[in-house]
């Protein structure tokens, strides 16, 4: 008798049917999202966004500095030096169109568009900032340069043409005012964040080498 293919007699016990094969699990989506999620958690920043430490320590960086200038603006300008440490710090206004050390005597526009520049850029990184130690030294060079620009933009002899007033004189070394003095600490602060592998949104270099 001739069989049908499939039937009883012919078919191979070996070879497994489709109503004996395996069913093969899948993998239930939500299971690799879960687990995924807590290395997603763990890249992002956390904490609060530090901008409003950023604005705070550039205002009083700004106003102090501005106090300061109209101070000894009113009180020392055309008037002998005032010796604080004997010869070495002395109280002297002078007006300065270029930049620190008297360089760039004739680049005082140039000097205006770079501070204008800065401050584009610390505003830009805020946006990301969830360091605190990131947002003092932000705010301290973002204070600083509007200091200056301020100078820049509203002294004589004209706008983005202004000298910049410097008071405080160190024997040997410049004569410079305390928006200067910020803008170095705040340097000298990104630089030490930045040798530590500290980044403003908060993470650090060396983890993400070792977790790569």
């Amino acid at each position: 008798m001739i069989s049908t293919q499939g039937s009883p007699q012919t078919r191979d016990d070996a070879v497994p049917s489709p109503a004996d094969a395996v069913e093969v699990p899948v993998a239930d989506p939500s299971e690799a999202a879960s687990v995924d999620e807590p290395t997603a958690a763990a890249e992002k920043p956390k904490g609060p966004r530090r901008i409003g430490v950023l604005l705070v320590v550039a205002v009083l960086a700004f106003l102090i500095d501005l106090g300061s200038k109209l101070l000894v603006v009113a009180k020392l300008e055309n008037r002998a030096a005032i010796k604080v440490i004997g010869d070495v710090v002395t109280l002297q206004v002078i007006r300065n169109s270029g930049a620190a050390f008297g360089m760039g005597q004739a680049l005082t526009v140039v000097f205006t568009m770079i501070a204008s520049a800065v401050i584009v850029v610390i505003w830009r990184i805020a946006r990301r900032l969830y360091s605190l130690p990131w947002a003092i030294a932000l705010g301290l060079l973002l204070g600083g340069a509007l200091g200056n620009l301020t100078d820049r933009l509203f002294r004589w002899p004209g706008v983005f043409r202004g000298h910049v007033v410097d008071f405080i004189s160190v024997q040997h070394f410049a004569v410079f005012n305390l928006a200067d003095s910020a803008i170095v600490c705040g340097g000298i602060l990104v630089v030490l964040l930045s040798f530590r592998g500290s980044n403003p949104d908060g993470t650090v270099h060396q983890q993400g080498d070792k977790a790569e």
